[in-house]
């Protein structure tokens, strides 16, 4: 299959990309921690954890839904959290590897903490619950548009071919991220879930 996105795709995606990262980033701090605190409260009244759940999450970056209350939270609750790491060797996926309040943590190539590497604390992708990814903008049929680097996509393709259940792929995103269509590839795997501030879309 090829993987050569038309250039009218591609400019249409870098100029909704620019759009919702600008939209996102001239939110107000006061914005941003009254979706933070938002996020918490639907999170739990949405997402059924087990007990002693593995739930991976990402520290938020450019103007993101803040999830450092959500994570703060569910280690108080006794979950075990996740955080993603770019793969040391080819550079192009992501591992998960435990995440605890001392945690150390070093800058990523973009200038992102992640933990510090590890390899007795990382979880097999199967071995997870919940995997929420973050993303630039969804639509209405809950295709999902990320920075461009692919990582999550490269992470996830051998679990949408095999159609696995677990983890649970939830995307989260500000309720400015939504648009009404995004310009797709044939390839593009539409998420079943997206957790904003207001409300947990499901398709």
């Amino acid at each position: 299959m090829s993987t050569i996105i038309s250039g009218t795709i591609q400019e249409e995606r870098a100029l909704i990309r620019n759009t919702i990262r600008n939209a996102r980033n001239t939110l107000s701090k006061s914005e941003q921690k009254d979706a933070e605190a938002a996020l918490c409260i639907n999170f739990f009244q949405h997402i059924k954890l087990p007990k002693s759940a593995h739930i991976a999450l990402y520290l938020s970056n450019d103007g993101e839904l803040d999830t450092n209350q959500l994570i703060q939270n569910l280690i108080d609750k006794n979950h075990h959290v996740y955080l993603p790491i770019i793969h040391p060797f080819n550079g192009t996926t992501l591992l998960f590897q435990r995440y605890e309040k001392n945690s150390p943590m070093i800058a990523n190539r973009y200038a992102i903490l992640e933990p510090k590497l590890n390899c007795s604390h990382i979880c097999p992708l199967y071995s997870l619950d919940y995997l929420f990814t973050p993303l630039v903008a969804f639509d209405e049929f809950g295709n999902r548009l990320g920075m461009g680097g692919g990582y999550y996509d490269k992470t996830l393709a051998n679990y949408h071919k095999t159609g696995a259940t677990k983890p649970v792929i939830v995307g989260l995103a500000h309720d400015c991220q939504k648009v009404h269509q995004l310009p797709i590839a044939a390839w593009d795997v539409p998420l079943k879930h997206i957790l904003t501030p207001s409300k947990l879309y499901t398709w």
